[in-house]
């Protein structure tokens, strides 16, 4: 809190804005396949899940009166519906082209990216049949 207390202050004096590194801390697993008790020890797991904003915020709200139960019931059935339909939405896209990959990666043009674009390309080119398709 105190970090951004002085970015407001700081832009309220007219200094201009401030950029605030926030440290997170991947709870989950990479996939499906990771194990990440293989590498993470229980109390690393542990301290980290007592410095989670989400339930920071949500105890935050009920120790203060803001929020109750029923309230954080419904904002999670909110959200719950809200991504689904998200979800549904994102399955129905079309597909990208496959080398729209390359596009707007950066401003203006850039050799590596070039050369990238060139042999996806040439991979690409090597599954078409005799007749091209």
């Amino acid at each position: 809190l105190a970090v951004t207390r002085w970015a407001l202050d700081r832009a309220r004096r007219g200094e201009g804005p401030a950029l605030i590194e926030a440290y997170t801390y991947r709870m989950g697993a990479h996939t499906t396949s990771d194990d990440p008790s293989r590498y993470r020890h229980e109390a690393e797991v542990r301290e980290w899940a007592e410095k989670d904003p989400i339930d920071r915020l949500r105890d935050h709200l009920t120790g203060t009166g803001l929020a109750d139960g029923n309230f954080l019931r419904d904002v999670d059935r909110e959200c719950d519906a809200l991504t689904a339909g998200l979800r549904t939405a994102v399955r129905a896209m079309p597909a990208p082209e496959p080398m729209s990959l390359f596009k707007n990666v950066y401003a203006d043009g850039h050799a590596l990216v070039d050369e990238e674009r060139a042999q996806f390309a040439a991979y690409q080119a090597s599954f078409a049949d005799a007749e091209g398709v």
